[in-house]
């Protein structure tokens, strides 16, 4: 895969922690020229070009897209990671966090494709993809406008996929499991108990374990890859089975 990727040029948001990070450090490693778009630099090594970045905010985004315009005549790749939670059912819900929670995993992927459209449409082999989440697909406890949120990027990736099929940019997504990353670290902390909560997501997983942000981030680039030139409007699991398996519970 590394000789598929190598010379292409990547924007990855969320790229200080997590996923993102893994992401840009995969794409780093395969030769990938990466723009890390991110509040902060967080772990983002050197070598990887950060651009400090609001995705909930036009102007924000439009002054890191002119940065990369001076840099790179064209853009291969776009990966929106950047997202946020929410803990809690309709009923606790806030109308801010509902608004929250829509601008940044809904809005704010939407408008960064949108701003990266021109760029990518220089590219023989352009590609977005959207991180989703189980949330999209399985009723989760608690996790009521996440998972509405999840719902609609999956949504909007078929339907971004339908708008550019022509102009040659492809537009997947990858739904990951309860993965062990930071923003996962700080939900549990909201638990009454961090370490039963965390046993109880790793015994949902039947691998029995959460996903590690690495295995995500060889899905992006497996969906990425200029190889991959069929595939459009596709989500791709990454869930260590929840989705798609029944199995016995573990004893």
């Amino acid at each position: 895969m590394a000789q598929e990727l190598a010379g292409l040029t990547a924007v990855i948001t969320g790229s200080a922690s997590g996923i993102g990070l893994a992401t840009a450090e995969m794409f780093h490693e395969q030769g990938v020229k990466v723009f890390g778009f991110d509040l902060n630099r967080g772990e983002l090594p050197e070598g990887i070009h950060w651009i400090q970045c609001d995705i909930t905010s036009p102007k924000a985004v439009d002054a890191a897209f002119r940065e990369v315009e001076a840099a790179s005549k064209v853009l291969d790749i776009v990966v929106n990671c950047a997202g946020i939670g929410a803990i809690g059912s309709i009923e606790s819900a806030t109308d801010d966090e509902w608004h929250k929670v829509y601008e940044t995993n809904v809005v704010g992927t939407a408008r960064i494709s949108a701003r990266a459209l021109p760029l990518l449409r220089k590219s023989s082999q352009a590609a977005i993809v959207n991180i989703c989440s189980i949330a999209a697909t399985v009723g989760l406890p608690d996790r009521a406008v996440y998972s509405a949120s999840k719902g609609a990027v999956l949504s909007l990736t078929k339907a971004m996929a339908a708008d550019f099929v022509r102009d040659g940019i492809r537009v997947n997504c990858v739904n990951p499991g309860t993965a062990d990353t930071p923003w996962v670290d700080r939900l549990l902390q909201q638990a009454e108990d961090p370490d039963a909560e965390r046993a109880a997501l790793n015994a949902r997983q039947p691998i029995g374990r959460l996903v590690s942000a690495q295995e995500v981030a060889s899905a992006v680039c497996f969906l990425a890859s200029p190889a991959q030139a069929s595939t459009t409007g596709a989500s791709l699991a990454v869930d260590g089975g929840m989705d798609g398996l029944r199995t016995r519970a573990r004893t």
